[in-house]
């Protein structure tokens, strides 16, 4: 019993951190059916920046779905954001798998000059937050013609360094023997890459995909210093318009912002785990 005492402990403490977690979506959720007046009375002081103390509900007194009503039927910006969200996070995932996956290949299978110069390249401008290129990126942009498109956002965005060095570890992780079997069996470079590569470092290619889509979804900095018509950003910055008058609104729009990658996380969840997994062991 004494040995399981810590396990239980530990248990304990995992159930509370993830329910602190919870809580600001829990908040959402919640706020998302409280109507304009609930607000106001609960929240007036938050709402109206005074020094009113907040008597919170969890659960509204009159919960109703007005908020969403609005959302769904009468907010044609919330629909044009969000198929902004999906035509320029589609682009970018489809760009990925056409870049990242063949160059994590050539990183990992081929011995080239300059090879690990390169790579050493990758992994440093990975490292290196958005603020740091923005300026460089934002002068490229602006000589291409290319600031206030779509194009501003998505070309960076598919050459992102981060899918290479995941993709590129379930690819270091085949033998060379069982590259070297096929080709001496006939196979030429494009056949290995599709009937070895790919089956191989599926696990990784998923994971990538998974965590660029949900970084792609929810990227805020980039559409915002890049495109100055609202009419091409992403579902993303439409939040951040919202009035503070209109905090249930807000809530409601975030709920739905939300469930969409709550959606992927749940379908891709193990798959984006053992990908994770995979990836790491084969380093």
């Amino acid at each position: 019993m004494k040995k399981k005492l810590p396990k239980y402990l530990l248990g304990v403490v995992f159930i509370g951190l993830g329910a602190i977690i919870c809580l600001p979506v829990l908040l959402l959720a919640s706020g998302s059916l409280a109507d304009s007046l609930e607000w106001r009375q609960r929240a007036g002081g938050y709402l109206q920046d005074t020094r009113e103390y907040i008597a919170w509900r969890w659960i509204p007194v009159y919960p109703t779905l007005e908020h969403y009503k609005r959302l769904l039927f009468f907010s044609p910006a919330f629909f044009r954001l969000f198929w902004n969200s999906l035509g320029m996070t589609g682009s970018i995932l489809l760009g990925q798998l056409a870049v990242a996956v063949p160059a994590a290949w050539a990183f990992a299978v081929y011995r080239f000059r300059g090879r690990n110069v390169l790579f050493s390249l990758y992994v440093i401008l990975m490292l290196l937050p958005f603020q740091v290129t923005m300026l460089s990126k934002y002068l490229v942009l602006r000589d291409a013609g290319l600031i206030n498109t779509w194009w501003a956002v998505v070309l960076p965005a598919i050459f992102s360094t981060f899918p290479v060095f995941l993709i590129y570890r379930s690819f270091a992780g085949i033998p060379a023997e069982l590259l070297e079997a096929a080709r001496v069996d006939g196979a030429g470079e494009w056949q290995s890459f599709i009937r070895v590569g790919l089956p191989a470092a599926q696990g990784g290619i998923l994971a990538a995909m998974i965590l660029s889509f949900l970084e792609s979804w929810n990227m805020m900095e980039e559409p915002l210093t890049f495109m100055q018509d609202k009419s091409l950003w992403p579902l993303s910055l439409y939040l951040p318009e919202i009035a503070m008058d209109q905090a249930g609104y807000a809530c409601g729009a975030s709920v739905i912002t939300l469930t969409v990658s709550l959606f992927v996380f749940a379908i891709f969840h193990d798959a984006l785990e053992q990908g994770i997994i995979t990836s790491g062991l084969k380093a």
